[in-house]
């Protein structure tokens, strides 16, 4: 049995009447793995009870199959954390911020200085070391902060919107340097993000989070073939015709920007068949014939929106 990077059993944290976290169940085995869920899903408060800085008011959780409540000194020196906000201190450089990490971990002077220079080489800030942190820009501060995260070269890194306030060329960099520091530095990756593209980009994984309990989690390829539900249909001829014959099918049928018409059944799947009828029927020509996807944006949106109205609870 493989042992779960993360897992939490009827994880419980009460801010005196809120519920930040309401008996969360999660298993989470590892690869790089998007925490997603709206403000207010709990998010930020299971990260903390992870970091052993917040303290759960019942159930259990663990890192690496270490107990988060007895083993917090041992958990963080296996986990590198980069905080979304602003962490650097002011009047060191950035090779001095990075050190300083690197001694909080433990390691010793040499290690610490020598792991310092090779990680600001890796995140491309080598030539910028010797500048005070306070005169860099959004995106030196971020890979430094993510720097001092991979200093100690951690078996688990949890990054709280690492690509927050970057340009659209240093957010790629950061989410190359993400995924290359989980395949090739062997590192499991928690992204807490709102930024549904990074998740795309980079994850292998997701697990939602709504109003403090687990909407769904599993391979983000698996979630989307559960998702396709539909069809795209490209005709040629009189769409208002064809949308007819699809009606008198139970299918239901909607133009989008483009052109294209989306075929689907409520929450059944459809086969091609019905629709091939409809368009002889209506004497078109079907030209293009391609599964819908949703994208994460509207599966994201859909599987908590389900969620809230039946308090279904999924796993893939």
């Amino acid at each position: 049995m493989v042992m779960a990077m993360i897992a939490t059993a009827g994880l419980v944290k009460r801010y005196g009447e809120v519920v930040a976290l309401n008996g969360l169940d999660l298993a989470i085995e590892g690869g790089i793995v998007g925490l997603l869920g709206p403000n207010g899903a709990g998010k930020s408060t299971l990260v903390k009870i992870l970091l052993g800085l917040v303290r759960p008011t019942a159930g259990t959780a663990a890192v690496l199959g270490l107990d988060v409540r007895r083993r917090k000194a041992t958990i963080r020196r296996q986990i590198g954390y980069m905080p979304e906000h602003e962490s650097l201190a002011p009047g060191l450089d950035g090779g001095g911020s990075v050190y300083f990490a690197a001694r909080l971990t433990g390691l010793p002077h040499a290690d610490a200085m020598q792991r310092a220079h090779l990680v600001l080489n890796y995140v491309g800030m080598g030539d910028e070391r010797h500048r005070k942190v306070e005169t860099y820009s959004t995106g030196m501060k971020q890979k430094i902060k993510f720097a001092q995260a991979i200093v100690h070269h951690p078996r688990v890194l949890m990054l709280d919107e690492p690509t927050a306030g970057l340009d659209p060329r240093t957010r790629v960099e950061m989410l190359d340097l993400i995924r290359d520091a989980a395949r090739s530095g062997g590192m499991h990756v928690i992204l807490s993000t709102h930024i549904l593209p990074d998740v795309e980009r980079i994850c292998d994984r997701v697990a939602i989070l709504d109003r403090g309990r687990l909407v769904t989690q599993g391979a983000l390829a698996d979630l989307r073939e559960a998702d396709r539900l539909a069809w795209e249909v490209r005709v040629r001829g009189d769409v208002r015709l064809f949308l007819d014959a699809l009606s008198r099918r139970s299918l239901g049928a909607e133009v989008q920007e483009g052109g294209a018409v989306r075929v689907s059944r409520g929450n059944g799947t459809v086969d091609t068949r019905p629709i091939l009828e409809a368009a002889v029927e209506s004497g078109v020509q079907v030209r293009a014939l391609t599964p819908s996807r949703s994208s994460l944006e509207a599966l994201f949106s859909k599987l908590v929106a389900e969620s809230r109205a039946e308090g279904v609870i999924r796993n893939s």
